[in-house]
């Protein structure tokens, strides 16, 4: 269970491909910090530690996982958003992140509003998630709120602190980021769905 609140922007150091897997080497400041079978988030993937070299440690993302968000899209020096699972009892900065990826979306835009970000994202509708107006989402591993929902897309604005400490920073139109829906939402809806089919 995560809070969707950043510790660091981890370096992507080896990429390597076994069979149907991808292991993935990180450079970050908090490697001394991990153990091996640790949950870490990835650009809001939750993954397992399974080796730490030094300053490095490495994590592998099966082919579901490839399939289903950005990571297949790395490149070695690449920033990644990390965040070590939340304590019980600690404060809840952000809101519940499951580290479970929904699906991908395509950044449209991007408005530099004197001050802060708009970010604006469309998804495949086709999936049947949903955001609503004020509601969470988490974009790349990233608690935020939505300001502008609509059927398949969505804005978020983003204040300074949230743009220098993320890789919202290198965001540009066309860069495929990570969706995990409100988890109470998602349940929801499908609440509602199956109460709308039985009736």
């Amino acid at each position: 269970m995560f809070t969707g609140i950043i510790e660091d922007l981890g370096i992507v150091t080896k990429l390597e491909n076994e069979n149907e897997n991808l292991h993935l080497t990180m450079r970050s400041k908090i490697t001394h910090e991990l153990k091996i079978d640790q949950s870490i988030s990835h650009n809001g993937i939750c993954l397992t530690v399974v080796d730490i070299d030094d300053d490095t440690y490495t994590v592998t993302a099966i082919k579901e996982t490839l399939d289903k968000t950005n990571l297949s899209q790395l490149k070695t020096g690449d920033l990644v958003n990390i965040e070590r699972a939340m304590k019980l009892g600690d404060r809840l900065d952000g809101h519940i992140v499951q580290g479970h990826v929904d699906q991908t979306a395509v950044c449209k835009h991007i408005k530099n509003t004197n001050g802060s970000w708009v970010f604006t994202f469309e998804y495949d509708k086709a999936l049947n998630n949903i955001t609503i107006e004020k509601g969470s989402i988490t974009v790349n591993g990233v608690s935020l709120t939505v300001v502008d929902s609509k059927t398949h897309m969505f804005s978020v604005a983003i204040i300074p602190y949230t743009y220098e400490h993320t890789n919202f920073n290198i965001f540009t139109e066309g860069t495929v980021v990570n969706l995990e829906f409100d988890v109470v939402g998602k349940y929801i809806k499908r609440l509602y769905d199956i109460n709308a089919i039985s009736s």
